[in-house]
């Protein structure tokens, strides 16, 4: 068998049957890619059409919203869901909410999520969902209008056994209790395990609102540990300014590190000092206002608007806002001012040009779908104590989600050595997760 000719006949019909879907291209492209050593290595898993079958999502939903705003006047929007992969478990992702939103986003997220979640280790598989509404610059009853809609529809999908949904951008706790409420009203039921990120008196973890950018840092730890490094004392730049930026900058400052810059959509803030975390979760998760705002009330702090937040110098680069946000150049700008290690708290934030900077300059580099697994891990927790009827201590959630974050680190690292390739964190990401969900789907036959 010639697996490069296999592995781009393999893309060539992703392109055929997905037309104008750049992003999943990119996530498929990517696995494609770390799979040319498993299929030297293992070529049955060429066999059965399995790949194709991975590449193909065993369902997507798409559907209307109509809402009414606060004018009296119906707005319509467009609601996905796509279910791509449940051999492992239940579908699990989030639902974004945000004008970008279409069905090829929705495909690339779904699609990421299924390695991700193998790679947790945890009984989950793989889905995401979401709309082109924007909640910013919504009142509260029109994002309440607008998620009982959205929830009339996707209620009919979804359970805790089927398809459990979860927050992502433009959805947070707000947006899960509406949900959740018009669920229960639909439903008439207090079905707990059917979303997560719940509040805390209503079945949600603590902790969960922490995970994703608290899981990101903790495998940064590990990484630089593989390299006899500490992250106490490195200067940390950190691209967003949402929920899993915050908590990604709060526990670096815990562990000893310095986040010298943050950023959102209008421009970036540096700070040598380091960020008072509690001065920005009261701007950006109580006021919502722009981090331009944060620099005005705090001494220290300078806002450049339109800039460039891969320009500061720092040791660690933590990309935490969206998808292809840090491209080839700002990568070379990383290298040459010292960066050393890159983890992707976002989803598929490095375009495969800054990706390939890294490897070419030995900067060590943690793909989204290890080191963003934190979320998704921590909402499996929530499941297991909804399932329960029970409610776990901080401390001891914390203390799962560092052993899972350690354990995925491990089991990343090692599959990257398994394959000759030390140090290759997405290739052994990649392989990793692909190999237990293959495993699972040749097990249970073509379905």
């Amino acid at each position: 068998m010639n697996v490069d000719d296999t592995v781009n006949n393999y893309y060539e019909q992703i392109l055929q049957r997905n037309a104008g879907e750049p992003e999943f291209h990119q996530a498929v492209a990517e696995v494609l890619q770390s799979l040319k050593v498993v299929l030297k290595k293992d070529a049955h898993y060429a066999e059965d059409g399995l790949i194709e079958r991975m590449c193909e999502p065993e369902r997507q939903i798409i559907f209307r919203v109509p809402w009414i705003d606060d004018h009296g006047d119906v707005q319509v929007n467009r609601g996905f869901r796509v279910q791509f992969n449940s051999v492992l478990g239940p579908y699990k992702g989030g639902l974004r909410f945000h004008a970008s939103v279409n069905l090829g986003i929705i495909k690339f997220l779904g699609f990421e999520q299924i390695f991700k979640n193998s790679l947790t280790g945890l009984p989950i598989g793989g889905g995401k969902g979401g709309s082109d509404f924007d909640p910013k610059g919504k009142s509260d009853h029109e994002i309440m209008r607008f998620c009982q809609s959205f929830m009339t529809e996707l209620h009919r999908h979804i359970g805790k056994d089927t398809d459990v949904p979860a927050g992502d951008i433009g959805v947070g706790g707000r947006e899960i209790g509406y949900l959740f409420g018009q669920y229960r009203r639909m439903n008439n039921r207090h079905e707990s395990g059917v979303l997560t990120g719940k509040g805390l008196n209503w079945g949600g973890s603590l902790v969960r609102t922490e995970a994703t950018g608290y899981g990101t840092v903790y495998l940064t730890q590990e990484m630089l540990k593989a390299e006899g490094e500490r992250l106490d004392g490195a200067r940390v730049i950190v691209s967003g300014s949402g929920n899993v930026a915050i908590y990604a900058m709060e526990k670096a400052q815990e562990l000893g590190a310095t986040v010298v810059a943050f950023s959102d959509s209008s421009g970036y803030i540096s700070c040598n000092d380091g960020v008072d975390i509690a001065l920005l979760k009261d701007v950006k998760e109580k006021r919502r206002e722009r981090v331009a705002q944060y620099a005005k009330e705090i001494d220290g702090a300078t806002f450049h608007e339109g800039g460039n937040i891969w320009e500061v110098e720092a040791d660690v680069a933590l990309p935490c806002a969206t998808q292809n946000e840090l491209d080839g150049e700002s990568a070379r700008i990383l290298a040459d001012n010292g960066c050393r290690y890159v983890a992707e708290g976002a989803n598929m934030p490095c375009q495969p040009e800054a990706i390939e900077v890294f490897r070419k300059r030995k900067i060590r580099f943690a793909p989204g779908k290890a080191a963003n697994a934190g979320g998704v891990a921590t909402s499996a927790l929530e499941m297991q104590q909804n399932s329960s009827r029970d409610s776990w201590s901080f401390e001891y959630t914390d203390r799962r989600l560092r052993d899972i974050m350690r354990r995925i680190f491990v089991t990343t690292a090692h599959t990257a050595e398994e394959y000759d390739l030390p140090g290759d964190y997405v290739t052994g990401a990649n392989i990793a997760g692909f190999k237990k969900v293959a495993d699972a789907m040749l097990a249970q036959g073509v379905i």
